[in-house]
């Protein structure tokens, strides 16, 4: 039996260490618990464009994207301390649903955790969808559009990435594909020859 936690007070998305080393996470909280659910950056960042196209259609494009804005990009809240220390659910999601209530004008947040196992005689690894410890919770259009603000502060506050391939770029020399194919770029340093 899966885990309801209602209506949200507190819903957001946080990241935890340094760019390039990052681990992302939603962090909800209700009257009936809270919780960490950690993602994957492709994740989170699907859930952030499926929440973007559904307001969109709901509001007739009232609600759209935010991709720039003056006087640079505010800073995401970040996860609160506590937040880490006791979550009635600590979990990695691996299914997400998401659905959306007209009558409530509500969404439906979804996850199911999923265990893979590997066993000697099988080759192949073997999902485990552990639909006891699943949870889901509702929240407001206004929150879900707060959100995907959030996450799309989150996908850009990391390293920067080339801008013709998209490969993060870590302040080294980098090999992009789309500029000079699939050939490593070698840089050379020549060292002057000390005057004596």
């Amino acid at each position: 039996m899966s885990t309801d936690l209602g209506s949200l007070e507190i819903l957001g998305a946080a990241t935890v260490g340094q760019p390039g080393q990052r681990r992302f996470c939603l962090y909800v909280q209700s009257r009936r618990g809270s919780a960490v659910i950690w993602m994957e950056k492709e994740q989170l960042n699907r859930l952030s464009l499926t929440l973007d196209q559904v307001l969109a259609q709901l509001t007739e494009g009232q609600v759209l994207r935010t991709e720039a804005q003056a006087g640079g990009r505010p800073a995401p809240a970040g996860l609160p301390a506590d937040f880490l220390s006791a979550p009635e659910y600590d979990l990695r999601s691996s299914q997400m649903g998401l659905t959306y209530d007209e009558r409530d004008e509500s969404f439906t947040f979804t996850v199911t955790p999923v265990e893979i196992i590997m066993e000697l005689e099988q080759e192949e690894p073997q999902l485990l969808v552990q639909e006891d410890e699943a949870i889901a919770f509702q929240f407001s259009q206004q929150q879900a559009q707060e959100l995907a603000g959030t996450i799309n502060l989150l996908m850009t506050g990391g390293r920067p990435v080339c801008p013709l391939c998209g490969a993060p770029l870590d302040g080294g020399p980098h090999a992009c594909v789309k500029q000079n194919g699939y050939h490593e770029i070698v840089q050379v340093i020549e060292e002057e020859d000390e005057e004596e």
